[in-house]
């Protein structure tokens, strides 16, 4: 066929393909018009999950007369002077036809110092006159039956409660990158969702905390950093603050919700050696940069953006959210310490005591039968028991009570430190701690000088199955910069001569097989420095204090007090706990004390 000119009719409706994905995806275009408006009241209104109705109210400045038969015009715009300096949220002119052109449209608006308020309808794609209504000022659009003008897209629709839930979501976002504006999500298919405005020092917390709920606000670190005119903000979730998946993660640009690949990546690398692999980290990150450094027009629902320089970019948040642990010293989730409060706590009714049979004829206090003889035990026990008064710390110990990690009290089973604090209980388990102990300091070591190596008076055969020599013999040389020189001893073993001597003594042939493994996941775009801190996380798995092992009162003082001084020791190398906070309060309750 000829190439021809399609209609107006056709290039709105595949206009209205772009732009209009789902009753979500229309919320989205009409809350950015109403933010990039001024407004200070966003009333957002569904029905059916924003599919027989959607209705967003603004105070924001509002349109006059003349301006309302463009505004449902493609490629009519009032904030777009150039592609390489876009300072608004939405700039698609074809946004308002696009879904003028799939539902029933109607746009009110009226400005503060206009005598009266006009309005327009655009109903599947056909545009009404403008006549006068009754409206306070500001902007109303109300869109009715979605998807009327094209139903083939209704059948790609998901429920009402899902497309309602994506409403929700996509209004969250934008409230979280403005505290300053007063937000109110209500309808006949959702409870109402109200979130205050905010203003001062604490605003984006507490509008973060309004909408991720207080756990966010407890166990969140500030981010603050900058570099070359890129300015990172945000609060970033502690380790063992986790999610099963990415929906935690929040994204800004200059004010606008994306979910770049870019950012993602680089909020995924600030958190690997401090969190399982199948755990996510929740974030809510704000990046503000000069428009000209960033291009937002590369997809239609402007979700994906490009830098133009990526790795100054993922260089900031790597460093800037790893500079925020380092600084906030060791933490522990309070979703940890409630986890295991409720595990201390009875499954059920506390079974009922009866007397033995004989215990009747004993003493009588009030209602209370004391078995024979029960008075003169207790009298003699307590006579020989110490009081509270009695017992003293050492005074090496007391001094640490005003420590983060107390004083070590107790070990229990072989594993866990107990410490007191100053309002409160630690406990620490000694292998963690400890395995991220010597993983940082491994690191430490290969940033400035290298680690020093201790040769075997006799080489370690360890056999491997011939894959696994290949992958280790491979990477001989990362190896040897970590302090583990080998090499091929025939077609199934390798010879282990020097091992690191910063882990002691240590047994090479479990190493040596654990690093085999490691390396069998490893993929082909891990940079050098990933692989070896890999490599290193091993090693100080194997060269820490294990689990089962007796520690002095001392060994057990001095651990506190080098997990306290060192960077990300809340967490060991694998993202586990590296000890659980409980404070006063919660065992009080624990008891029925509170």
């Amino acid at each position: 066929m000829p190439i021809r000119r399609l209609s107006e009719d056709m290039v709105n409706r595949i206009a209205a393909g772009e732009v209009v994905e789902r009753p979500a995806s229309v919320v989205k275009e009409l809350v950015e018009n109403a933010i990039d408006a001024g407004a200070r009241r966003i009333e957002v209104v569904t029905a059916a999950g924003g599919i027989a109705l959607i209705r967003v109210t603004d105070d924001g400045t509002a349109m006059a007369r003349e301006d309302l038969s463009l505004a449902v015009e493609r490629h009519c715009t009032s904030k777009l002077e150039s592609l390489d300096d876009i300072r608004s949220l939405g700039f698609r002119g074809e946004a308002l036809a696009a879904i003028g052109a799939a539902a029933r449209l109607s746009i009110a608006s009226r400005r503060k110092d206009a005598g009266e308020a006009y309005a327009i309808s655009v109903d599947g794609g056909r545009i009404d006159p403008i006549r006068p209504v009754a409206l306070s000022a500001g902007t109303q659009v109300e869109v009715r039956d979605l998807f009327f003008a094209t139903p083939a897209r209704l059948k790609f629709l998901k429920s009402e409660r899902s497309e309602a839930a994506a409403v929700s979501e996509v209004v969250k976002r934008l409230a979280m990158a403005h505290p300053e504006i007063r937000f109110v999500l209500a309808g006949s298919d959702r409870a109402t969702l109200e979130l205050a405005a905010a203003t001062g020092e604490d605003a984006r917390l507490a509008r973060l905390a309004a909408i991720l709920g207080p756990d966010f606000r407890d166990n969140a670190i500030a981010v603050d950093a900058e570099r070359e005119g890129v300015r990172l903000e945000g609060f970033a979730g502690l380790p063992t603050y986790s999610r099963a998946n990415s929906l935690a993660q929040y994204l800004f640009v200059n004010g606008r919700p994306v979910r770049d690949k870019l950012l993602l990546g680089a909020l995924r690398g600030a958190y690997s050696d401090l969190m399982k692999r199948d755990r996510f980290p929740a974030a809510a990150l704000f990046i503000t940069l000069p428009p000209g450094e960033v291009d937002v027009n590369v997809h239609p629902t402007k979700a994906e953006i490009r830098f133009r320089d990526p790795g100054l970019v993922r260089g900031l948040v790597v460093g800037a959210i790893r500079q925020a642990f380092s600084r906030s010293g060791p933490r522990s989730s309070t979703t940890a310490a409630s986890a295991t409060i409720a595990a201390f706590r009875p499954a059920g009714p506390r079974p009922h005591w009866q007397a033995p049979a004989g215990w009747g004829s004993g003493e009588r206090q009030g209602n209370t039968v004391l078995a024979p003889g029960f008075a003169e035990a207790a009298q003699a026990a307590f006579a020989v028991a110490p009081s509270a008064d009695a017992w003293t710390m050492p005074e090496a110990q007391s001094a640490s009570l005003s420590m983060p990690l107390g004083a070590a009290v107790a070990q229990v089973h072989e594993t866990y430190i107990v410490a007191q604090t100053a309002d409160g209980v630690v406990i620490v388990d000694q292998h963690a701690a400890h395995e991220r102990l010597v993983f940082e300091r491994l690191k430490r070591a290969m940033a400035s000088r290298g680690l020093a190596r201790q040769i075997l008076l006799i080489p370690e055969i360890v056999e491997l199955p011939e894959e696994d020599v290949d992958r280790v013999a491979e990477r001989s040389e990362d190896l040897a910069l970590l302090g583990l020189v080998l090499e091929r001893f025939g077609p199934g073993a390798v010879a282990v001569r020097e091992t690191p001597s910063m882990l002691g003594a240590i047994d090479a042939g479990a190493l040596v097989r654990d690093l085999a493994a490691e390396m069998a996941e490893w993929e082909r775009s891990d940079s050098l420095r990933d692989r070896l801190e890999r490599v290193a996380s091993t090693m100080a798995c194997h060269g820490s204090v294990r689990a089962g092992r007796r520690l002095k009162p001392a060994e057990m003082d001095a651990l506190l007090r080098e997990i306290e001084a060192t960077p990300n020791a809340s967490e060991c190398n694998h993202g586990r706990p590296t000890f659980i906070e409980l404070k006063l309060a919660d065992i009080e309750r624990l008891f029925g004390r509170r």
